[in-house]
């Protein structure tokens, strides 16, 4: 009886055995985890809250500068070449445009619509260069992520009376990739995407986490918690003129950002002082 039990041991030991081996034998592709990561890629983005016009009791349109450069922000500007997990903010764009999955625009208003070839034009650069016998050759250099250095932002702040919060919703984001002109560096921008239409997008894009790899967010949670810097480079004004086409001095400009900063915050503060 004993040799019997010893024997359908040893058989129940082999069965298992084999059955892992080829578990492992069977899998397609060596994931690089020992769990399967679901939560970015099954979020969906959160619903903000509904505003009335008539709820609207402040409101102003500036536009912000993100800089990729700096370390609060180098999170959307990194990994410049895609790995498994992770894409930089301007691939992911650049991805879903590609895809179909998100509409360009040639504005910040959001009125003239850039197709897809287009956009693929304004992202590839050309190369021209004469050999010796005279001839010229044009090589095309294909689109680079790290090319894109900043973001220009648009958004609006708004003091929601129903809540009685100072609110802001993101319009828009335009990739910013410097090129020389006549010795001189100028911002170019490649096209706007309207930020509403690319939430779903971005929502299921991770961003890496420096203090905990298990804790990792999404570009819209990135957008949604504030946590990137920015500086402010333009206000809805009477001459839809840039703080640099009225100040010249970088010193100005940025007093000049930090006053429209705190006109938008000191409203929201008065508004409820006795």
């Amino acid at each position: 009886m004993k040799i019997f039990k010893n024997v359908i041991l040893l058989l129940s030991i082999i069965i298992i055995s084999t059955g892992a081996k080829a578990q492992i034998l069977d899998a397609d592709v060596p994931r690089d985890n020992f769990y399967d990561k679901i939560w970015i890629t099954e979020k969906k983005p959160v619903e903000l809250p509904y505003v009335r016009e008539v709820e609207v009791m402040f409101a102003k349109t500036i536009w912000q500068v993100i800089d990729m450069r700096e370390k609060i922000n180098q999170p959307l500007y990194y990994p410049t070449t895609p790995i498994q997990d992770r894409r930089s903010l301007v691939q992911v764009i650049v991805d879903g445009i590609r895809e179909g999955a998100i509409q360009a625009y040639d504005d910040d208003e959001f009125t003239q619509p850039l197709t897809i070839e287009a956009v693929m034009d304004r992202l590839e650069d050309e190369d021209e260069y004469t050999d010796e016998d005279g001839v010229t050759h044009v090589t095309t250099i294909p689109f680079q992520s790290e090319d894109v250095t900043q973001f220009r932002m648009k958004e609006v702040w708004f003091v929601d009376s129903k809540r009685s919060v100072l609110d802001v919703r993101i319009l828009g984001l335009s990739p910013i990739r410097y090129i020389e002109i006549a010795g001189e560096l100028s911002a170019e921008e490649l096209f706007w995407v309207y930020y509403p239409h690319i939430r779903n997008v971005l929502v299921n894009a991770e961003v890496f986490n420096r203090h905990n790899d298990a804790q990792r967010v999404s570009y819209d949670d990135i957008f949604l918690r504030r946590m990137f810097n920015a500086f402010i480079y333009k206000e809805t004004n009477v001459h839809d003129r840039t703080i640099r086409e009225y100040y010249a001095n970088g010193l100005d400009q940025l007093l000049e950002a930090d006053r429209i900063r705190s006109e938008i915050r000191n409203y929201e503060i008065d508004l409820w002082e006795y």
